[in-house]
């Protein structure tokens, strides 16, 4: 039994969402990761703890927006 293309788009989206949605928490852990190292929660050097959180900023806030732009590319022919 074949599904419709409706049922195909239905569950390339909900594919997009869930990663999209697993790479904002992970930029979320990263953060968090990287507070803890500049409070000295974990002893890990001061600034790897600022690299940690800046990369986490930049995974929650410009990279799903980019994996979003390059997924709705994916249907579309080059130019």
């Amino acid at each position: 039994m074949s599904r419709s293309e409706r049922e195909i788009a239905e569950a390339r989206a909900r594919t997009g969402f869930i990663i999209i949605n697993l790479v904002r928490f992970s930029g979320i852990a990263l953060v968090m990761l990287g507070f803890a190292i500049v409070r000295g929660v974990i002893d890990l050097p001061y600034p790897v703890g600022v690299v940690f959180a800046v990369a986490g900023f930049l995974e929650v806030f410009f990279l799903p927006r980019f994996i979003a732009r390059r997924w709705n590319a994916g249907g579309r022919p080059p130019r």
